[in-house]
């Protein structure tokens, strides 16, 4: 069975935790550098969410369907 996908709020929150677990700095040399490369990558997937729904939320669908990048006026 694979692993179901976690969601923004679940990798942040683990994000958060690897942070606030580091920072405390009494963590083997050995599991840092584990919990540091895990947060990284967590970090990385959530850039890469961010910026698919800013993709996303740029986009307006007019009334016949067709994508236009929305602009704002100024």
């Amino acid at each position: 069975m694979a692993e179901q996908e976690k969601t923004f709020d679940e990798s942040l929150n683990e994000l958060e935790k690897i942070v606030e677990k580091l920072e405390q700095g009494d963590v083997p040399l050995e599991e840092a550098l584990d919990k540091f490369q895990e947060g990284i990558t967590l970090s990385r997937e959530l850039k890469k969410t961010l910026q698919e729904a800013e993709e996303t939320l740029a986009k307006v669908v007019t009334e016949n369907g067709d994508e236009e990048i929305f602009e704002e006026s100024e």
